[in-house]
């Protein structure tokens, strides 16, 4: 990515996963915690992906019911369907 001297909204939403993970370049890391500490918004929602990752973290298939691990099947496959 090039980072500018801002991002938007939609550009910190992108760059989510990259960010907790620690994938991102530092200039780029700095944007995004530069435009948290000034958007409630996103700051927000960061922290609700962090708790989310944090608790799903947790869980692994065998922490599942059957009824459970088909309906993720079920909602994954419709929302990829098969190509071809």
């Amino acid at each position: 990515m090039t980072a500018r001297a801002t991002l938007t909204c939609q550009q910190v939403v992108e760059l989510v996963t990259g960010y907790l993970d620690g994938g991102l370049d530092p200039r780029t890391a700095m944007l995004v915690r530069a435009h948290l500490a000034t958007c409630p918004g996103c700051h927000a929602y960061v922290e609700q992906i962090r708790q989310t990752i944090s608790l799903l973290g947790t869980v692994t298939p065998d922490n599942l019911s059957q009824t459970t691990r088909d309906g993720l099947m079920i909602a994954f496959r419709d929302l990829y369907p098969p190509r071809g």
